[in-house]
């Protein structure tokens, strides 16, 4: 869920482009269908859009604690499939990745954007291998995750291990995300992995350990047309549970469709309908650049079989917000949260300016 952003970065970039003779046929997101590894770790280039979304939380060698994300974006632009160039954008890849740390008080950001080809941009199918230049998504055949970034400032070389299995959203990968049916996407997620390596900050490299979070989602389809933003968040329980929540929002601030999924610590796995997904807000934070007002300390409520159960989201600091304007993206906050016995990241979109395309 939270990386709908992905689709709206890159359909912002390419939606200027003269429109195709024949444009593309794009596969409907459709339930039933049975997702396979790792297969499904890899690129679906037929499908409009798709990305990998890893964020997490990471302790220096010195104690100190840092957040990050790294996503890397997937979309096939309405370009003529016959079209012989191989100059013709037939799949675009967009990727960023950021650093939260409270020692600065605001991101550290780099992104990067490429057509696929010319053995400078590729999406591998098959399984997850991702790459733009010299920044890096993988998986290895021993089914650990590999990525190396680097932006202004920082760099990032973590590698992720698996402590669970992979955890289907929605009804067995198929999530819907509005009131329409085919308003879906087929979406999975690997909570609790265990993260080390290294981060660079401003010349000085700290060895990291940490725990992370990867979602994975591909569609063809864009939001409901009533539609302005979406929270999302994405929490690594202490006690080895994994909660995920969002909720779609329109004009009014109102949630058009909810859903979200918590698997216990025993491996039971709970999915809400959009019913039994509740956010509330405590506190506000302005950005002094952009003059959007986010609700960053939430409260997250979902209804189990054995009850309600509640969480308080506290950022790791306020200004997390990231500003992707210059490359043709939205204005957004996505950081760092803790809360009562877990960890994980928050993303808010809309608040700048509807989410519009």
């Amino acid at each position: 869920m939270g990386r709908w952003l992905a689709g709206v970065l890159v359909l912002l970039l390419v939606s200027a482009a003269p429109a195709a003779a024949q444009a593309p046929t794009y596969p409907t997101v459709r339930p039933g269908v049975a997702l396979r590894f790792p297969a499904d770790h890899g690129a679906h280039p037929d499908f409009r859009t798709e990305w990998w979304y890893v964020t997490g939380w990471l302790r220096a060698e010195g104690g100190e604690e840092l957040g990050f994300q790294v996503t890397f974006f997937r979309s096939r632009p309405p370009v003529e499939p016959a079209n012989p160039s191989a100059f013709a954008p037939k799949q675009i890849l967009f990727a960023h990745a950021a650093i939260s740390d409270p020692a600065l008080g605001r991101l550290m950001h780099g992104q990067r954007i490429a057509r696929a080809g010319f053995g400078l941009a590729e999406a591998a199918t098959g399984d997850m291998d991702l790459s733009i230049d010299d920044w890096r998504l993988r998986r290895t055949p021993e089914g650990r995750y590999v990525t190396k970034v680097a932006g202004d400032g920082f760099l990032l070389d973590l590698v992720f291990a698996p402590t669970q299995p992979v955890l289907l959203q929605g009804e067995g990968g198929f999530s819907r995300k509005g009131p329409l049916p085919g308003q879906a996407s087929h979406y999975y997620s690997v909570p609790q992995l265990k993260a080390s390596g290294s981060v660079i900050r401003n010349g000085k490299a700290v060895k990291v350990t940490g725990a992370a979070w990867l979602d994975r989602e591909w569609s063809s389809t864009l939001l409901d047309p009533a539609a302005v933003g979406w929270d999302w968040v994405g929490l690594n329980l202490d006690d080895g549970g994994a909660l995920m929540a969002f909720q779609v929002r329109d004009t009014a601030g109102r949630a058009l469709w909810a859903g979200g999924s918590l698997r216990s610590r025993d491996g039971t796995v709970a999915r809400f309908a959009p019913s039994e997904v509740k956010f509330g807000s405590l506190r506000s934070w302005r950005s002094p650049r952009t003059g959007a007002v986010y609700p960053i300390e939430r409260t997250v409520a979902v209804r189990t079989p054995q009850g309600e159960r509640r969480w308080t989201l506290k950022p790791l600091f306020d200004d997390q917000e990231l500003d992707s304007r210059a490359s043709g993206g939205p204005v957004y906050w996505e950081g760092a949260v803790r809360t009562e016995g877990g960890r994980g990241y928050l993303e808010l979109t809309g608040y700048a300016s509807p989410m519009k395309l």
